[in-house]
């Protein structure tokens, strides 16, 4: 357990808490013992709070319909699953003999739920700083994407009702190459159309790069 807690950067004060937020229902079923899931629906909560409080104090352009698109965007199965991938959850989860041979402790909701518990579990032992803190640090980038690609219409969909007005055809995009170190990356798309090349795209993200593609072949389209 010191290991995750020198991942997440949090030690706990009282070590079952953490452990406890890393019980899923079928360890807890064996064992006799409360599983994660109460903790889990705290973390919800906080998360959905904290996230909401950041956006509002941060990215006061944002409409409130914006915000909440960002938010959905964010506080997902998706982007929980990479924090707790980031920092090696899957090593510390305490699994059911059936759903550790099922390989559950790969599994994406799993995962993400551990996510959830563990944010209430910092909650609850140091306090809604500690917890805002994690969240935070772990977000802040998926939140700084999601906020650039909000505003953006929705390029992909309108190209998609455009090509296939008469008939099925075969769109493709592909990521052409990344630029740049980890944490400051851009990338180029390209998007095809029964293999003939439309456009390409650069961007901060995958999806901005293709939605940029996307954007760049409707106005060739035109």
């Amino acid at each position: 357990m010191e290991e995750l807690e020198k991942n997440i950067g949090y030690t706990f004060k009282n070590k079952e808490l953490l452990k406890k937020a890393l019980t899923h229902t079928s360890y807890a079923y064996e064992h006799g013992i409360e599983s994660n899931e109460k903790l889990e629906f705290l973390g919800d909560s906080i998360l959905e709070f904290i996230s909401s409080t950041y956006l509002f104090a941060n990215y006061s352009k944002l409409k409130e319909g914006e915000m909440t698109k960002v938010r959905a965007t964010v506080v997902c199965e998706k982007s929980l699953y990479k924090v707790a991938k980031m920092h090696n959850f899957s090593d510390f989860l305490y699994l059911g003999k059936s759903e550790r041979q099922s390989g559950g402790e790969n599994r994406p909701a799993i995962l993400a739920d551990s996510v959830e518990a563990v944010i209430a579990a910092i909650y609850l032992d140091g306090g809604i700083e500690k917890a805002q803190k994690f969240i935070i640090e772990n977000l802040k980038e998926e939140i700084e994407i999601a906020s650039k690609n909000v505003g953006q219409k929705d390029y992909k969909t309108v190209l998609q009702e455009k090509l296939q007005k008469h008939g099925e055809v075969e769109i493709k995009y592909t990521i052409l190459r990344e630029i740049g170190p980890d944490h400051d990356k851009t990338f180029e798309a390209q998007v095809e159309c029964n293999n003939k090349k439309l456009a390409t795209g650069i961007g901060k993200s995958k999806k901005q790069a293709e939605m940029k593609a996307a954007k760049e072949a409707l106005n060739k389209l035109k």
